[in-house]
């Protein structure tokens, strides 16, 4: 429905010091401006219920839709409906420096005139606790879907969308029993951290920064076992980037399954097996089954102060073509992943300001997490609309601290809750404070606690201030190696040379391999390769490059270790 709202009020001009005021008709000194105003809100009870212009993002009858699915609409029609409770707990997201008191008052700011509750503290505590998570969440899960269109610049990679698995242990808690029973007591280094730590684990579309899918829980679960539940969501027309620590055996299964490709960064003791070396230095290898492709790099970045620092990578990936995917630009695309952290840095400290939950037992942290999600995803949508109705602009510089600012004004104004030819205050806002192009630059990683492990390390000496960075130089190790021929259902290597077996199993110098094992691991099938190769390992162990231990068990000898270590 819609109610008009008039103002009025006394506008008294300024006047500079030293003017001469009796030049000024009296008629001038004091004017009546009359403002007429017309908002569109929900009628009756249900007015309150509103999130300014991220109504439109999330409707009315979105939200009515995820109360039914859930159960808990109202059984009896009182003044604060279910709805307006759903909207509630997005604002009080939105005004996280408020309590629940002043929030409503944001709420029914720019409803002046209407018959609209004044509920007591307890009132909006029970509205909380009888709506519970449910709604909340499948709120979160209806706008978690990818924002951009193929055609945005800087979404997409070929024909994949590129997405992010990471996770967040920076989120805190209240410091209460019930929250310390289900988070536990973050250790730190001089003993147990004042707040309970909560893992927030999700998956983002690098180009908008939009969450596709998120879990939460307590951090000793660990990332790789959230991520592990997310996997799932990925599909055929995605590239995954992640970091060291989610290229684990059954993740990488996991994300295979789905269709999905992936570009990982390995641990520092993957020790992959070579199987063929490529044009470009990158070689093919195995692992836990499958054809994979290793990229290893040596990044240098200068800084404009001067700062050299040098890190190697080792990459895997299934793009196994180095024509269609050469080396260098996946090495450039990697660095991608490091938009989820700008997602964590918008949610983290824009949103929460850095503060504690607000909740006080899990079931309360549970509803507000899904409720500051969902309120993420909204600001997300609004934001990528706007990006794309100029076209050609990169979702990378709409301002998301902007949009939040935007947002809030729409609340307290209860403007743009239904579309109206005047309606579009964020798109304006985003549109005329557009960030510039983004600027390389790199830091130390450090913070600002002295109970963090992070306090004072600086890995690889990054300067301390954000520097600019001058010109970064990717070398790919192998590079101007001869390439190996290579079939694309066997190893280039049938049956495999003994360096590679000998790598292998230097890595593991004490375990004792079965011929049969051994050949799993690099990919080798049928009965004619497998009595091959377990040929050569006698071969080889009568040669005394290995000590046989048993029926067809061999381990690396003493002598070829002394060998390989000697220059």
């Amino acid at each position: 429905m819609g109610r008009d709202l008039c103002y009025a009020g006394v506008v008294r001009p300024k006047i500079r010091p030293g003017a001469e005021v009796s030049l000024l008709p009296k008629s001038a000194r004091s004017v009546v401006v009359e403002v007429v105003r017309r908002v569109q809100v929900a009628g009756g009870v249900f007015a309150p219920g509103h999130l300014g212009e991220l109504t439109q993002v999330v409707p009315f009858e979105l939200v009515d839709a995820v109360l039914e699915e859930t159960g808990t609409t109202e059984r009896r029609l009182r003044s604060l409906p279910s709805r307006v409770g759903v909207y509630f707990m997005l604002a009080l997201g939105l005004f996280e420096q408020m309590g629940a008191a002043l929030v409503w008052q944001k709420l029914v700011a720019g409803l002046a005139g209407l018959p609209v509750p004044a509920p007591s503290e307890k009132a909006l505590r029970d509205l909380r606790r009888r709506i519970g998570a449910a709604p909340l969440k499948a709120l979160f899960e209806v706008l978690a879907v990818p924002l951009a269109r193929p055609s945005t610049p800087g979404v997409r990679y070929r024909r994949w969308r590129t997405v992010a698995f990471d996770g967040c242990a920076s989120l805190r808690v209240p410091d209460r029993e019930a929250n310390r029973g289900w988070f536990g007591r973050l250790k730190a280094r001089f003993g147990v951290a004042g707040y309970p730590s909560l893992m927030l684990m999700t998956l983002a579309e690098t180009g908008t920064r939009g969450l596709l899918g998120a879990i939460f829980g307590p951090s000793a679960t660990g990332e790789r076992a959230y991520a592990m539940r997310l996997a799932p969501l990925l599909g055929p027309d995605m590239l995954l980037l992640a970091d060291r620590g989610l290229d684990g055996n059954d993740l990488l299964e996991a994300v295979t399954q789905t269709g999905a490709q992936f570009l990982v960064r390995g641990r520092t003791d993957r020790r992959p097996p070579v199987l063929a070396r490529l044009r470009d230095g990158s070689y093919l290898t195995r692992i836990a089954g499958l054809k994979l492709r290793a990229i290893e790099a040596d990044i240098t970045v200068t800084g404009a102060d001067g700062t050299v620092v040098t890190s190697t990578y080792r990459l895997l990936t299934t793009l196994t073509d180095p024509h269609t995917d050469p080396a260098a630009t996946l090495v450039a695309l990697y660095h991608e992943r490091w938009e989820i952290e700008s997602a964590y840095y918008a949610l983290r400290h824009t949103l929460l300001h850095g503060r504690v939950l607000r909740s006080k037992d899990p079931a309360g942290i549970e509803q507000e997490m899904w409720a500051l999600l969902a309120l993420y995803q909204a600001l997300r949508h609004a934001m990528v609309t706007a990006v794309e109705s100029m076209p050609g602009t990169d979702p990378d510089r709409a301002s998301f601290t902007t949009a939040l600012a935007a947002a809030r004004d729409t609340v307290t104004a209860a403007a743009g809750v239904l579309p109206t030819p005047d309606t579009g205050r964020i798109t304006t806002a985003v549109l005329t404070s557009l960030l510039p192009p983004r600027r390389p630059r790199f830091s130390a990683r450090t913070v600002k606690s002295g109970i963090s492990r992070y306090h004072t390390w600086n890995g690889g000496n990054r300067p301390l201030a954000s520097t600019n960075i001058t010109n970064i130089a990717i070398i790919i190790i192998g590079q101007g190696a001869p390439a190996q021929p290579h079939d694309d259902d066997t190893p280039a290597t049938y049956p495999p040379g003994p360096t590679i077996v000998l790598a292998i199993m230097q890595a593991t110098p004490e375990h004792s391999w079965r011929a049969r094992d051994l050949a799993r691991t690099l990919g080798i099938s049928g009965k004619k390769p497998l009595d091959a190769f377990c040929t050569r390992m006698a071969k080889w162990a009568s040669q005394g490059l290995l000590t046989k231990t048993g029926p067809a068990t061999y381990k690396i000898s003493s002598r070829t270790l002394t060998d390989q270590q000697d220059p």
